[in-house]
């Protein structure tokens, strides 16, 4: 059963937590409560689920594994959709206040109250797959124009479902730094406006919109918990979605927030080389992770600044293991609940049941009998096809 765990290759580097004010000073207070007044009352918003996989925490030794699961989230598929959608609103009030010569709400761009000069605004963003389907679908709810730039290894499923929701939808030969910065230039030479998770010198109101739009799945987490867990595991990429998540928490459980671990591919470890070298470094995407959403070589400033002060560890895993861990949440335990998880979803999970199999690296990472490890399941099935392929794999070893 855990085979592929304990030969999996997992790297660690221990950080040291600094004790500084970024988990109330680049997401404050106000920017999380303005996203959670605006997002609860979309239309089909509900609060996902997050499960308790108590037989697989007794397997591995754990107190409980609990596992927030955003493949319910608008449809879409992900936890993306609370921050690109809620960004593009923020983008059109901001230009359409400056167009207009006075603050508007967000509630008026929502109901169409200044659709024509909405109409003029062009969205654009690059993309692994979930950030830009939930800007497609904001841009549609909103009546924006939407143009989304994606790498040569997304699939054509995803790019597919952007479209349906009426972005045009350009594919670049390079990786997603690539497609990053030509969506930038395009950008800049059109008049248009980038939507993007990651920030730089000069770009940081739609990154911090992103991520506080994050903290509605906080907000639902820290609703159904009486008490922090003790630990967090946190898939990488740019760095947003654990960013927007461990400061959520330290602004809700102030010293109590759970310890902030940081999983990523070994394919795609920005993070977890940050963390070593004390500094924010970017790394060149060589191969590219079948984690198609962690597929990232440059961390965002912004979220990197959180982490610096809150990640006590980063872990760097295979992709052996992913498969492994989409088929053992199809297929759990008996007694845990059946989840459907895309290959982005897991990389947390995946990365305590590795670290659970090892002596050395949970009694470094203090996971034991009294543990309760929160993971993020940050996709549903965004990709049948690929999903259908990792079912498969075991049937085919």
């Amino acid at each position: 059963m855990f085979a592929a765990y304990d030969a999996a290759e997992v790297h660690h580097v221990p950080h040291k937590r600094h004790t500084g004010q970024a988990a109330e000073t680049v997401l404050s207070r106000a920017d999380f409560a303005t996203a959670r007044s605006e997002i609860t009352t979309w239309q089909g918003y509900e609060p996902t689920p997050l499960y308790e996989l108590k037989a697989l925490a007794r397997e591995l030794g754990l107190s409980n594994i609990l596992y927030k699961d955003e493949g319910p989230r608008f449809g879409l598929g992900s936890f993306k959709a609370l921050g690109g959608a809620y960004a593009a609103l923020r983008v059109l009030q901001r230009e359409v206040s400056k167009f207009v010569g006075a603050e508007v709400t967000l509630s008026d761009i929502r109901k169409g109250k200044y659709a024509d000069v909405v109409s003029k605004i062009t969205l654009v963003s690059a993309t692994d797959g979930n950030h830009g389907r939930s800007l497609a679908w904001g841009c549609q709810r909103f009546g924006a124009p939407c143009r989304i730039y994606i790498h040569a290894e997304v699939s054509e499923g995803r790019a597919q479902a952007m479209r349906d929701l009426g972005a045009q939808v350009v594919r670049i030969d390079g990786d997603y730094d690539a497609s990053v910065e030509l969506a930038r230039s395009e950008a800049e030479a059109n008049g248009w406006f980038v939507v993007s998770d990651t920030s730089w010198e000069g770009y940081s109101d739609p990154p911090r919109d992103v991520m506080s739009g994050y903290g509605v799945m906080v907000q639902e987490i820290t609703d159904a918990l009486e008490t922090s867990p003790s630990h967090v595991i946190l898939q990488g990429g740019v760095g947003g979605l654990a960013a927007g998540v461990c400061a959520a928490f330290r602004q809700h459980w102030g010293e109590d927030s759970p310890r902030v671990v940081i999983a990523e591919p070994g394919l795609a470890a920005c993070l977890f080389e940050s963390a070593k070298m004390g500094e924010m470094r970017s790394v060149p995407i060589n191969e590219e992770t079948v984690m198609a959403g962690l597929s990232c070589g440059e961390p965002s400033a912004m979220a990197w600044e959180i982490l610096d002060d809150e990640a006590s560890d980063f872990l760097t895993i295979p992709d052996a293991v992913v498969g492994p861990t989409v088929r053992l949440l199809a297929r759990p335990l008996p007694g845990d609940p059946e989840i459907q998880a895309g290959e982005s979803a897991v990389a947390g999970l995946a990365a305590v049941i590795a670290a659970a199999r090892r002596a050395d690296l949970s009694m470094t990472l203090n996971l034991d009998e009294t543990s309760t490890v929160l993971v993020i399941g940050s996709e549903g099935i965004t990709d049948p096809e690929i999903y259908a392929q990792m079912m498969q794999e075991d049937a085919h070893a």
